[in-house]
């Protein structure tokens, strides 16, 4: 199928569209202009090609791999790690899940403007907590959210987590995982969310940090929300722990959201003082980190009905000021069909992805173009009306391993 092609196939029948160029050129000699081919492959010293070799699509580095045993060693060195980890970043892929069962689904490279196949390691069924970071990827079980793995999805290499302090069967869980980096150790945080028994309003709440440094858990804070509970949406940024909350009934429907900010090193309380109004009347909230920067995606509500979606919004959080960056034109916005209230965004680098959960259909947004394009189609149809579709944005890396 076009766009389609299978990652753990180890092909180079395109190599001469990536690489092509590097591999030879040809000269002509002063005696009789005859023509002489010169293998550049031959003549060029190992750190050169390793450089060259690291500014290629991470994609077309596998391919590479598969050229020759000299090109195998090379991209597979601890030499050829450490230029990779210096060269420009990898534009960040999408993984869609196109079954609501089974893990499995598809990965879009948006240099190449391909899918790949690919298979995920520890995650056990698509509606698990997922979050990400700098190449690494965390996912908790949404059964007892107590099972935790971390893993590199390109390299496949997984580490089970122990168990996650406070309450085992949260009411509500929202994940988040942020990656060093120059040191590449890591921070989880989980911020668990209960209904006091017999009391509508009031919601126990708690943060749980991970370091990967002491391999060790600690309960950073324990409070009573009263008017307020947590979710499911959270991101570390710098330094801080963001993460929405939402209204148990209290004030108007204009103000369903609002947003907490944690300081990780401070751990300041009561969280109540830091709260953050959101943009307006929203649907949904999607938070994540752009180069340190926090980005909230949103569903704008209707002045008069909030819960119904009239567009998407992007903002970009200034102080304790949000900052409008992008709004979805309403030719792309119809071009999802349906849209419910909710959806799918994540992102990380200068790439947004959106997707609505009734659809295979992936929007991409330039924070630095200010663009937005459809991606290529990913290689599915939705065979049922109720079928559901859900994804996660992550860095494509060779280098870190948790």
């Amino acid at each position: 199928m076009e766009g389609e092609t299978s990652w753990n196939s180890h092909c180079a029948d395109d190599m001469s569209k990536d690489i092509g160029e590097f591999d030879s050129f040809s000269e002509l000699s002063d005696e009789g202009n005859k023509e002489t081919i010169i293998s550049v492959d031959s003549i060029l010293p190992d750190d050169l090609l390793e450089r060259i070799l690291a500014y290629l699509p991470i994609a077309s580095i596998f391919r590479a791999g598969s050229v020759c045993r000299r090109w195998h060693e090379i991209v597979s060195s601890k030499r050829f790690l450490w230029n990779f980890s210096h060269v420009l970043s990898q534009k960040p892929w999408y993984f869609m899940f196109t079954s609501s069962d089974e893990p499995v689904g598809y990965a879009y490279d948006p240099i190449l403007r391909k899918w790949y196949s690919i298979e995920l390691p520890c995650i056990q069924t698509p509606n698990w907590f997922i979050a990400s970071s700098c190449g690494l990827v965390c996912f908790m079980d949404n059964d007892s959210r107590s099972e935790l793995h971390v893993c590199n999805p390109i390299t496949k290499i997984c580490k089970k987590l122990q168990e996650p302090p406070g309450m085992k069967f949260s009411d509500y869980s929202a994940l988040s995982l942020s990656v060093s980096r120059t040191s590449h150790n890591y921070t989880i945080s989980i911020v668990k969310s209960k209904q006091v028994p017999g009391n509508f309003l009031q919601w126990d709440l708690s943060i749980h940090i991970y370091d990967s440094e002491t391999m060790m858990w600690a309960t950073s804070l324990t409070e009573v929300l009263t008017g307020w509970r947590g979710g499911d949406e959270s991101v570390i940024c710098d330094g801080v722990l963001y993460f929405l909350i939402y209204s148990t009934g209290v004030g108007t429907p204009e103000n369903r959201h609002s947003l907490v900010t944690y300081n990780l090193s401070s751990r300041s309380s009561p969280l109540i003082r830091s709260l953050i109004p959101v943009p307006g009347p929203l649907t949904c909230g999607r938070l994540m980190d752009l180069k340190g920067k926090l980005v909230m995606v949103g569903g704008i509500g209707k002045p008069d009905r909030p819960d119904i979606i009239k567009g998407i919004g992007i903002w970009v959080l200034n102080g304790r000021n949000w900052v409008e960056v992008g709004r979805m034109p309403h030719k792309f916005f119809q071009g999802f069909g349906e849209l419910d209230d909710v959806f799918a965004s994540s992102g990380t680098d200068n790439l947004i992805y959106i997707q609505s959960y009734g659809a295979p259909a992936l929007l991409v947004f330039d924070m630095n173009q200010k663009l937005w394009k459809w991606s290529l189609k990913c290689p599915v149809s939705k065979k049922f009306p109720l079928q559901l579709f859900t994804g996660f944005c992550f860095e494509p890396r060779l280098e870190i391993a948790p």
